[in-house]
């Protein structure tokens, strides 16, 4: 990992547990290999089990412990939320416009926020949903059970990041001027907390013919789950604790801003 990754990564993440020596755990290890082997089986998929010490210098068992440590207090939010006003703060988030949509992914193992699947013949998985920007940055992300309609996500209150993405002086502006969904989200009860808020809904009608133009903004959306969907442990959930499939999640939202922040220079 680059050294100024690991400067904006390390302040976030505790400290490790003190433990007994004779407990069978890297509890002396730093931050850093558990770090590294979470990312490194997020993006690569692989089990516990098979991660070696080797390569990221800690156990599969340590690494997972540290991941579970870590969801329970809130490290991928914080490191979400840190990235993104890095990003705000150096002019590389427009949040006018934003989008909004979800996706299917298989759990074989079940678990918490999963449900019959109708689009995978009634098996059991969780939908992703996610905001993004006008440039595809993930703003907000949530995990659902598989049978759970799209606009779970979109009420007044979470169809929009929950938390204020800071990095500019002043009071400026934190909710989109402009939310794009497909026409799964055209229900007028929802466009109502919207408009309240002083979001335009920007939602293709069902029923009416294609062409309405709001695909030239919405398809970022469907770019950033491709992003995700390249960190082969979120293509199919494995982990029955639903918090810990969010966790990764999050790293991975994490993960791909710092991609968009060190790109930028």
């Amino acid at each position: 990992m680059p050294d100024d990754s690991w400067a904006r990564i390390a302040p976030i993440l505790p400290s490790p547990p003190q433990r007994r020596i004779n407990i069978r755990d890297d509890a002396g290890q730093t931050t850093a290999p558990p770090w590294q082997a979470s990312s490194s089986s997020c993006a690569r998929g692989a089990a516990w089990r098979d991660v070696r010490r080797q390569e990221t210098g800690c156990s599969g068992v340590t690494a997972w412990r540290r991941l579970r440590d870590w969801t329970e207090a809130g490290v991928w939010p914080r490191l979400h939320a840190a990235i993104l006003a890095e990003l705000r703060k150096a002019g590389l988030l427009e949040m006018d416009d934003c989008a909004i949509d979800g996706s299917h992914v298989r759990s074989p193992k079940g678990g918490a926020h999963t449900g019959p699947s109708p689009v995978d013949r009634g098996r059991p998985g969780s939908k992703h949903h996610i905001v993004v920007d006008r440039r595809g940055t993930p703003l907000a992300v949530s995990l659902t059970g598989g049978n759970r309609h799209t606009m779970s996500l979109s009420s007044s209150r979470s169809s929009v990041p929950s938390h204020r993405i800071r990095g500019l002086r002043g009071r400026p502006r934190h909710l989109p001027q402009r939310l794009y969904a497909d026409r799964g989200y055209d229900f007028d009860k929802y466009r109502r907390p919207l408009r309240r808020r002083g979001i335009a809904p920007k939602i293709a009608r069902r029923g009416a013919p294609h062409g309405s133009g709001l695909g030239k903004i919405r398809w970022v959306v469907e770019r950033t789950f491709a992003w995700l969907h390249q960190f082969k442990r979120l293509r199919i959930r494995y982990e029955m604790r639903a918090d810990l499939h969010l966790g990764l999640l999050q790293l991975a939202c994490g993960i791909i801003c710092l991609r968009n922040l060190r790109a930028a220079f």
